[in-house]
């Protein structure tokens, strides 16, 4: 059952509530990817100011929503920053290897056109 949200909470679905069709359609995007390769290199909360993303305030908040609402991170209020980590045990879980693959690919992708954009992964 989806979690239902204070004034500060977030809406996040429960474990058998991610849809794989969900999970690959956020990560579809490229500025949800550069999110998620960021995330996987640590292991802690990030705010969002963490992230340089070449888009508007607006859209950021759009792009952290789609990652939220698909399961693939979660989102909680820590005074007045807003952190964020994957749901990496959940994603596991559910589709095995599947977030490893991805960011392994991501990576390959990056090596492969020579844009630099290469990440270390840890714990994928």
């Amino acid at each position: 059952m989806t979690t239902a949200p204070t004034s500060r909470e977030l809406a996040h679905p429960a474990r058998d509530e991610i849809r794989l069709e969900g999970v690959l359609h956020a990560l579809s995007d490229p500025i949800r990817m550069r999110i998620v390769r960021e995330m996987a290199v640590v292991d802690t909360e990030l705010p969002c100011s963490y992230f340089s993303l070449p888009v508007t305030k607006s859209t950021t908040t759009h792009h952290f929503r789609v990652l939220r609402e698909s399961g693939v991170i979660q989102q909680v209020y820590r005074g007045t920053a807003k952190l964020n980590c994957l749901r990496r045990d959940d994603l596991n879980t559910l589709f095995p290897g599947l977030l490893g693959s991805v960011l392994a690919g991501a990576d390959g992708q990056a090596d492969r056109l020579g844009s630099g954009d290469r990440l270390e992964q840890a714990g994928s």
